[in-house]
């Protein structure tokens, strides 16, 4: 089965090193173009899969083709490439706030299409992606999906119209989650920990906590009060962060980034 990629950013090299390195795929099953020679090449040096900047040829050879370029160059990409997919290629795009309905309108014919939304700790195996199917998808298609999609984290099904939610929620959300390992560590510093040592006691706290709530299931605000000690340290610092409204800021910046996607 060939698996093609147009576009080689930083999602698609996180895709294709979790297929690799979970062997989900292998090397000379997968093909992708890119706009630079540069990115072709070194794309090529890094997982030894073959590349090029013809995407008809990817779009030609691929069964299955992942469309991993940015949203406002969708227009072009797929004006490029739509008289040469098979009817039976299953393409699935990553981008952001582009719906099934948009697509197949721009393709001008109906297609099998997956949407997913991929976020960055993929690049470590951790992704979180969420994806809805498009009803010329196959329940065979979807297993396949699940299994690539899987390589690099967790994929959860959703339904489309939570798609910019997921966006915000898992796509935009390593951004917020860095700016507050950052916080903290600047606390530890300002406390006397040396820079480095503060961002990996931060870090590997979010890592942990992040782990608890998984593997225990249980409620972030049961985990929570198991901190707080009665008169102590912790219970203080939320009186802090609840009077400077964090909860609030954080609702908010997500909301916003859901809008953001539904105009995109």
């Amino acid at each position: 089965m060939k698996i093609g990629f147009i576009g080689l950013g930083n999602m698609a090299k996180a895709i294709i090193k979790g297929m690799l390195d979970k062997q989900v795929a292998d090397a000379g099953q997968l093909i992708g173009s890119a706009a630079t020679e540069r990115t072709v090449r070194e794309t090529a040096e890094r997982f030894g899969i073959e590349t090029t900047q013809d995407n008809c040829r990817v779009a030609a050879e691929a069964e299955i083709l992942f469309l991993a370029v940015k949203p406002q160059l969708f227009p072009p990409v797929i004006e490029q490439i739509k008289d040469c997919i098979d009817e039976k290629t299953l393409v699935i795009s990553i981008a952001a706030g582009k719906t099934t309905a948009y697509i197949e309108q721009e393709f001008g014919r109906p297609l099998r299409l997956v949407r997913c939304m991929p976020n960055t700790p993929a690049l470590v195996g951790e992704g979180c992606t969420g994806v809805c199917y498009h009803g010329q998808v196959t329940e065979r298609d979807k297993e396949i999906t699940q299994t690539l999609l899987s390589s690099f984290g967790r994929a959860i099904e959703v339904p489309e119209r939570l798609m910019d939610t997921v966006g915000a929620v898992a796509g935009s959300s390593p951004a917020y989650v860095c700016m507050f390992v950052e916080a903290m560590a600047d606390a530890a510093v300002a406390g006397g920990m040396p820079r480095k040592q503060a961002y990996e006691f931060a870090a590997q706290a979010v890592l942990g906590t992040a782990k608890l709530i998984l593997e225990t299931g249980k409620h972030p605000g049961e985990l929570k009060d198991m901190v707080c000690s009665p008169g102590g340290t912790t219970i203080e610092g939320l009186r802090v962060l609840e009077s400077a409204g964090m909860r609030s800021a954080v609702m908010d910046a997500l909301c916003a980034c859901i809008e953001k996607s539904k105009k995109l």
